[in-house]
């Protein structure tokens, strides 16, 4: 078993594709921890969708061995973290189970404005920092210019920058010597009662739920007798070990270690991500539990409804096992009376409920349709109640409305000094308030609006690439409610309300959003045998409308001739026959409108 002190746990955090993947694959190469036969890009990418998409959607832990120049031999717990901004609660879980951080920076992007805030997560947990410039061997990189931009941010001298190529291998030798002389040991105590946290879970069919735990004092054994802390669930311990990266079971834990522990436990209500866990035996436990981490608040809403309504339990069960491995998901059971059963779904942003749905679809096999993103409102009623609203099917009537409260979030925008413009003109048509403007260099921008998340959830983020060239980059969080004046658009068919189409939208672009949905409608529902008039309202008042124009049958084709009469008590029958079918026909929308209408994309 590894002594304390040559113990080293520490994450790699990054702005999206700035080579944090690639490094641990590299560090885990150079150490001999998989062999060459083994080997491929992303190792630590477990997930297809991460595979195809090129970004780490969970976090990871590696165990791995190094022998250092002083001769000893050090064990190296690396988790490979996120690095967009809806998985930034998986980087704030990693780096409760580290002493240290590498801040990871492309030599030829320079920082990003995720760099910065994932550098602020970890100087706020205490973390001591190692900034590394990656991908120096590009013929684009500036690894001069770059340096000082990390020195203007940490603080320290540009030769303390340890700069490497995660694909190349250069530099890996200097950075693995320098996580073993500056990060620190683990600073738990070997004698006291046993206290580990939980930093993240996942439910095995087989085993149950496989718990992430890092031992912060004493040890744990095979065989002995532990307490969850949060729930009082007791259990004993059938299996722990450590990912190398393959699972390896070992007869101990010891303080400081991170690895893996199986109880047997199948019910996932009985197992908290962040929860502690102690010894069950009387006298021998800790009485005082770890800090664990904050809630995330969710701040977009989704429901998921099942395209078959018999899949709604199996549906529940998916959520239930994938809450398990993703605590930031929340989610309630809601009824649509267009799209029948399902459940509205809390995300934290547009791309972890993307990521979210593919899962449900992909491992859980099931067919969804998920309904435009909503934020929470705070609303405010003439009778002085205040309601929480998460969905437009829940916005009471507007007469009874006194005011109504959305949510600001405060972005931190970081671009190259020629888009500035055009950066702060699409903020200022998203309804953004300046906040200031901070020059990292004379070619690097910082800009800080504050701006509603209703206006950033829908396209903000793809039209600010669009309008820099993929080069800005954008990082948000939460700032405070503000009042503001929001309507409910509700879209008829037929005169009917259809719920699924409802949203919560700014009054300036209430008409532009109905105009858009009607027009959009006209052309994915089919033609009935009525005139069905498809109309966007906010309350009582119409403000776009479109007709899907009936199918029509030559019923005087037969009229060869004779009185004009005689044609014209057809066409009269017919025109009545219609009248009838419209006032009880309804209009059946069937399930690919529903998915088309509702794609986020278009």
């Amino acid at each position: 078993m590894t002594d304390q002190s040559r113990i080293r746990n520490f994450c790699i955090i990054a702005h999206i594709d700035h080579g944090k993947s690639t490094l641990a694959d590299r560090l885990l190469e150079r150490t001999g921890a998989i062999s060459e036969r083994d080997m491929r890009d992303q190792i630590l990418d477990t997930m297809d969708l991460e595979r195809e998409r090129g970004i780490t959607i969970k976090a990871n832990s590696v165990t791995i061995s190094y022998i250092a120049h002083d001769g000893h031999t050090y064990e190296l717990n690396l988790i490979d973290t996120p690095g967009h901004v809806d998985f930034s609660y998986e980087v704030s879980r990693s780096l409760a189970a580290c002493e240290g951080a590498l801040l990871l920076v492309d030599a030829a992007q320079g920082i990003e404005a995720q760099t910065l805030a994932n550098a602020y997560l970890a100087i706020e947990s205490g973390l001591e920092i190692v900034p590394v410039m990656n991908k120096i061997d590009l013929p684009a990189a500036e690894p001069d210019r770059v340096a000082e931009e990390i020195v203007g941010v940490l603080g320290g001298s540009p030769d303390d920058v340890i700069r490497v190529s995660a694909k190349t291998g250069d530099g890996i030798d200097a950075l693995l010597e320098a996580i073993v002389t500056l990060l620190p040991a683990p600073e738990g105590d070997p004698e006291a009662p046993m206290r580990a946290l939980v930093f993240d879970s996942f439910y095995d069919t087989y085993r149950g739920v496989v718990c992430h735990v890092r031992v912060v004092d004493g040890d744990m054994e095979t065989g002995e007798s532990i307490r969850f802390m949060a729930t009082g669930e007791r259990a004993e311990v059938d299996e722990i070990g450590i990912h190398v990266p393959k699972e390896k079971a070992v007869k101990r834990l010891a303080t400081g270690s991170v690895g893996y522990l199986i109880t047997g436990i199948k019910e996932i209500d009985l197992i908290r991500v962040g929860d502690t866990i102690t010894s069950a035996e009387k006298g021998a436990g800790a009485d005082r539990p770890l800090a664990g981490y904050a809630e995330p608040k969710p701040m977009v809403y989704s429901g998921l409804f099942p395209t078959d309504g018999d899949d709604f339990e199996r549906l529940r069960e998916a959520l239930e096992k994938l809450r398990l491995n993703d605590s930031s998901l929340v989610y309630q059971a809601e009824t649509s009376r267009a799209l029948g059963f399902g459940f509205r779904a809390g995300f934290l942003g547009l791309l972890h409920m993307e990521i979210v749905r593919e899962r449900l679809e992909r491992e859980y096999d099931l067919d969804l349709v998920a309904t435009a993103p909503s934020v929470e409102y705070e609303v405010h009623t003439t009778d002085g109640d205040e309601l929480h609203v998460r969905s437009p099917q829940d916005l009471p009537d507007r007469g009874k409305i006194a005011s109504i409260r959305e949510p600001y979030m405060k972005v931190m925008i970081v671009t190259p000094a020629e888009y500035v413009g055009t950066v702060m003109e699409l903020l200022q048509s998203r309804r953004g308030m300046m906040g200031d403007m901070t020059y990292l260099t004379p070619e690097r921008v910082e800009l800080r609006y504050e701006l509603p998340l209703g206006e950033i959830v829908f396209d903000f983020f793809d039209a600010l690439k669009s309008r820099t060239r993929g080069y800005a980059s954008l990082d948000y969080e939460p700032a405070a409610y503000r009042e503001s004046d929001l309507v409910k658009v509700e879209i008829l068919l037929n005169g009917q309300p259809v719920d699924a189409f409802s949203t919560i939208v700014h009054s300036d672009k209430a008409y532009f959003y109905g105009k858009a949905m009607v027009e959009r409608l006209r052309e994915l529902i089919p033609r009935q045998l009525f005139d069905v008039p498809v109309q966007a309202a906010v309350g009582s008042r119409v403000i776009a409308r479109e007709t899907i124009k009936a199918k029509r049958k030559d019923v005087i084709a037969k009229c060869y001739g004779g009185d004009i009469t005689r044609k014209k008590k057809l066409l009269e029958r017919q025109k009545e026959g219609k009248r009838r079918m419209k006032m009880l026909g309804s209009v059946e929308v069937p399930q690919e409108a529903f998915i088309s209408a509702l794609r986020i994309d278009e």
